[in-house]
């Protein structure tokens, strides 16, 4: 699947918004809550402006998702869709540890073909296309990442802001001893490079926060379905992800800890 324009033009707008984004990092700024009590910001705003406007320029024909942006139900009607986090990580932007992302995926058929995800304070880039492997960017040098081979001595990511006690004590009775705890897209990001192997979550999350590094997770080798063990499917009428997730670098690192109901709650 030739994907190089899109990929370019995907990188480009993530690096522009990842200069916004900074532009107000640290600086005093205005909070604000939508609906389902999650902050937002300026720089959410700005950056969703900016993808916005360089997806729609490049490829018009493309339907558009973005999390701050109002939703088209038209989209439903391409088979190509964008799907778009300007700012993952509002709540790590607002503390100020760096642990946020931007995520840019685009998705055919409800398939995710392409992935790029960019950490702005670190200038670091991780994307993917279908069937072309995965890879990291710094300082214009690239190179393919792998899930790591590790099927001992596992290593869990965890949610910085979204941890879940009785999930840790769920992976510890199940004999994880080692927890890596992260913001944002960047749990996904560590797995598809080796650096940890499993990532459970079972709470509520949407389609933009899960896109980009689906694709990228699974062109990295690594493991990526609902927690019913079904595939996730995008572009949807209902962008709200229900079933939860997980993410494996190897199959027989599956853990089965609990019926989906008793933690779909979590935070």
């Amino acid at each position: 699947m030739d994907l190089y324009k899109e990929l370019e033009t995907a990188k480009k707008a993530a690096l522009e918004a990842g200069a916004a984004i900074l532009g107000i990092y640290k600086e005093s700024f205005e909070i604000k809550y939508k609906e389902d009590d999650s902050p937002l910001t300026i720089a959410d705003e700005e950056a969703n402006n900016i993808i916005m406007n360089i997806l729609k320029s490049a490829f018009p024909q493309y339907a558009i998702l973005s999390e701050e942006a109002k939703d088209d139900p038209a989209r439903r009607e391409s088979d190509w869709c964008w799907i778009v986090d300007p700012l993952d990580g509002t709540k790590e932007f607002i503390k100020g540890n760096g642990e946020f992302t931007v995520n840019i995926a685009l998705t055919y058929r409800q398939k995710p073909v392409l992935g790029v995800i960019y950490i702005p304070v670190k200038e670091e880039f991780y994307y993917a296309i279908k069937n072309q492997g995965a890879y990291f960017e710094k300082n214009n040098n690239s190179q393919r990442i792998y899930v790591s081979d590790r099927v001992e001595n596992i290593r869990a990511a965890c949610s910085r802001s979204h941890s879940s006690e009785k999930l840790v004590k769920l992976l510890t009775e199940s004999g994880v001893k080692e927890f890596i705890y992260a913001g944002s897209a960047l749990k996904g990001c560590m797995i598809a490079k080796g650096e940890a192997e499993i990532y459970y979550r079972y709470g509520l999350t949407c389609e933009w926060d899960t896109a980009a590094i689906h694709c990228i997770v699974e062109e990295a080798g690594g493991i990526f379905r609902q927690m019913d063990d079904s595939e996730m499917l995008y572009n949807r009428e209902d962008t709200v992800n229900r079933k939860g997730f997980y993410i494996l670098n190897r199959i027989e690192n599956k853990i089965q800890l609990i019926d989906n109901r008793e933690l779909k709650t979590d935070k």
